[in-house]
């Protein structure tokens, strides 16, 4: 497979990374220096490895942190597969900084954009801005769209009104858990144990909780529960709090299992949330008003304590925006650029693909597109000056640079050369 050779240029890779820290910072394309290139034999050598790999991981790319087949949407299983693509990710990233593929970015730009563009600047020509990023926070958005800490409240409580609302909050619990449910259901088939079990069971119970918070039926029950006869006593009512303890349970019991990383991870957010309300009714046998009370409580002591950092919120907000829990990956960051006299900028974010398969396109697109959206979300939000125009990038190796428009942003295909 040549992985070995491949991993033998990823030092040379590093020399453009050498200069930085580490640390994750955002800012303006313009406060960076420019980057030098590597030797031109490098780039060579890096661009047959590049044709190599993507021939071996043509159906295949990491998708919401998990490697996907992009025909089927099926999990792939398959560590080295996944090791071949994030090195292939990591030499693309490296690549795109060499002259000839600046020079191709900067007249694929010009192209879509009209040759009175062709001078501003291009991004993606620096080490930072070719980094990847995870973004599972609204600090991680607003530090790297400059918002002020005065911005960062209207935004917080913008967005706490909108996605704590209780359809929001139980439906972002239950997309949890059922993608919990399958991926524990595929690991008790392929390699079952005690744990493995325990967690099915919880998970099954937990659903069975989640129904009385959203199952009620108004029709077959009174407006308020009447007082019981005496002597006769009423089934304890269950609250937030008992979930609160299931979902600790699963994190204990899947704490070990490497394949369920990302999962255990949401399950250890979304308690920040339930403890907040862990006081709170989960129950439809207590009547339509008290039910109806109890939704709101939700509502208000989720916005109420819910800080702008926290990542409870920010997966309530994507799942109020796309209907996904999962933090966003964005591949190759960019960067915010101004345009003009400062009155108007530029969002550019990228998205590697490994090949250039109709399917690897549109994903990818998706992809990128959340990304963007989400963005621009936070920047309307905020109500920062100035219009803010977002434009996707993807490379692939094979593909004829191109433009095109999707959910009304800008993307641009870009071929990878040496």
């Amino acid at each position: 497979m040549g992985v070995r050779s491949v991993r033998n240029l990823m030092p040379r890779a590093k020399i453009l990374l050498a200069k930085r820290s580490g640390v994750m910072r955002f800012y303006h394309c313009s406060e960076d220096v420019q980057d030098e290139s590597l030797p031109s034999e490098w780039y060579e050598k890096a661009f047959s490895k590049l044709t190599k790999l993507s021939h071996l991981l043509k159906n295949v790319d990491l998708v919401d942190g998990r490697l996907v087949n992009v025909n089927d949407h099926s999990r792939v299983y398959d560590e080295s597969l996944e090791k071949n693509v994030s090195s292939f990710k990591s030499l693309v990233r490296t690549f795109i900084g060499c002259p000839a593929m600046q020079e191709t970015m900067k007249k694929n730009v010009a192209q879509a954009l009209g040759d009175v563009q062709y001078d501003q600047p291009i991004c993606f020509s620096k080490a930072s801005e070719r980094e990847s990023i995870t973004v599972d926070s609204l600090t991680k958005v607003s530090n790297f769209l400059n918002v002020s800490a005065q911005q960062r409240k209207l935004v917080r409580q913008s967005i706490c009104a909108q996605v704590t609302k209780y359809p929001i909050w139980t439906g972002t619990v239950e997309e949890i858990l059922n993608g919990l449910k399958s991926e524990i259901a595929f690991l008790n088939c392929r390699c079952p144990s005690k744990e493995i079990r325990m967690a099915q069971q919880i998970v099954i119970t937990c659903e069975k909780f989640l129904e009385n918070a959203t199952s009620y039926d108004p029709e077959s029950t009174s407006w308020m529960r009447l007082t019981p006869t005496k002597g006769v006593e009423l089934p304890a009512s269950h609250k937030w709090e008992d979930v609160l303890e299931m979902f600790s349970d699963l994190i204990n019991c899947l704490s070990e299992e490497t394949k369920l990383t990302l999962d255990v991870k949401k399950l250890e957010v979304m308690k920040e949330g339930l403890y907040q309300i862990r006081e709170v009714s989960i129950d439809k046998n207590i009547g339509f008003k008290e039910t109806r009370h109890q939704e709101n409580l939700v509502h208000k002591k989720l916005t109420k304590t819910l800080g702008h950092s926290s990542k409870c919120v920010f997966t309530l907000l994507l799942y109020y925006l796309y209907g996904s829990i999962w933090d966003i990956d964005v591949e190759v960051c960019g960067g915010l650029y101004a345009i003009g006299h400062g009155d108007k900028f530029r969002l550019c974010m990228g998205k590697i693909l490994t090949s250039n398969e109709q399917n690897m396109l549109q994903s990818g697109v998706k992809q990128l597109s959340r990304a963007l959206g989400l963005f621009k979300f936070v920047w309307e939000t905020a109500g920062m000056k100035g219009d803010l125009e977002v434009q996707g990038h993807l490379w692939c190796i094979g593909a004829k640079s191109k433009s095109f428009t999707y959910g009304n942003n800008m993307f641009l295909l870009n071929s990878i050369s040496c």
